[in-house]
């Protein structure tokens, strides 16, 4: 478990980071977000202790590492992994090599270093590439030789900065449900600060919004989509374009219940005595509820109240109607 509170980080008269309070449980992934200049970096880089916070605590498993110094501070930041966006492989070491790293440098005997090793690798499924240089690896791998040297000292805590930015969908995925493995079989608890809200929404239990240097926003993923007003629900899961069909009403609408009847759309069509068009939508499985943002088309003759009651039984919430007369002058006079 990682609790921080009250975490500060001033730069000269500037306030970088400002009253931070973030708790994680055990063995759950929080992200953390944020627009570029935010202060996730800043933050990242004061939770591992690279850098030290002007003020504010960062308590791990009921020890707060900003009160240490020392030996007790180098002892106590083992505790706190961390895997960074270029995975900072050290080109003239092998894949072992750099995994071996922070084992050697804790002075660890060699033959338990060899054997730590040979565990981490085949944990993340590369100990074929073990004698392979960086220059020898694909991204995705080197991010996984990353993660395993991240894992070396058995951290109870696992910080991902920015360690998928700039991979491809596949290999994204893939280390996705690697710090998923980590998280249920070794249980360790994992902090993810990315700008990526599908990598979110793939991996988060819970989220916190960071803007100019204070978290504005927080909750477990799955609530926060199913706000209706917030602007981190949105960004999670955006509308998509739509095209407009002619003479039909524009309905947005959104799950507003953990779990939502596949059989929705066609059940209120038959409830209100009208089809819908499904336009445009997002539906997604998300820390084991159901998520969805969707546009419908929907015939201005429905009743609206009885069609809103209808929607709201099946577990949807309407955010926003467009009525067909908006939407044909919007077509008609692009400037409006």
């Amino acid at each position: 478990m990682i609790e921080i509170a009250g975490l500060t980080k001033s730069c000269g008269s500037t306030r970088v980071l400002d009253g931070i309070d973030l708790r994680v449980e055990s063995a759950r992934i929080a992200a953390v977000v944020g627009p570029s200049g935010a202060g996730k970096s800043t933050l990242a880089r004061t939770i591992n202790l690279l850098e030290r916070p002007t003020s504010g605590s960062i308590v791990v498993n009921g020890r707060d590492l900003t009160a240490l110094q020392g030996r007790e501070l180098r002892t106590a930041r083992r505790e706190i992994g961390t895997v960074f966006q270029q995975a900072n492989l050290l080109r003239r070491l092998t894949a072992a090599q750099n995994v071996a790293l922070p084992l050697r440098h804790h002075g660890l005997p060699e033959a338990e270093i060899r054997r730590r090793v040979y565990e981490l690798l085949e944990r993340v499924d590369l100990l074929n590439r073990a004698s392979h240089y960086p220059s020898q690896l694909s991204g995705g791998q080197r991010q996984r030789i990353a993660i395993a040297r991240g894992l070396a000292l058995r951290p109870s805590v696992l910080l991902s900065d920015e360690a998928t930015a700039g991979l491809d969908p596949d290999t994204t995925a893939s280390i996705l449900a690697l710090l998923r493995e980590l998280r249920d079989e070794l249980q360790v608890t994992i902090l993810v600060i990315t700008h990526e809200m599908d990598v979110v929404r793939g991996i988060a239990d819970v989220v916190a919004r960071l803007d100019r240097g204070r978290i504005v926003e927080q909750g477990p993923v799955a609530e926060v989509v199913r706000r209706s007003d917030s602007d981190l629900s949105r960004a999670l899961l955006p509308v998509p374009a739509v095209a407009v069909p002619a003479g039909l009403d524009l309905w947005q609408v959104r799950y507003d219940a953990a779990r939502v009847s596949p059989y929705w759309l066609a059940r209120v069509g038959r409830t209100v005595g009208v089809d819908l068009a499904l336009l445009s939508g997002l539906v997604e499985e998300s820390a084991g509820s159901t998520v969805g943002r969707l546009t419908l088309g929907v015939e201005p003759r429905v009743d609206v109240e009885s069609l809103r009651a209808a929607l709201v039984t099946e577990g949807i919430e309407t955010e926003a109607i467009t009525r067909a007369a908006v939407v044909a002058e919007r077509v008609e006079d692009p400037a409006a």
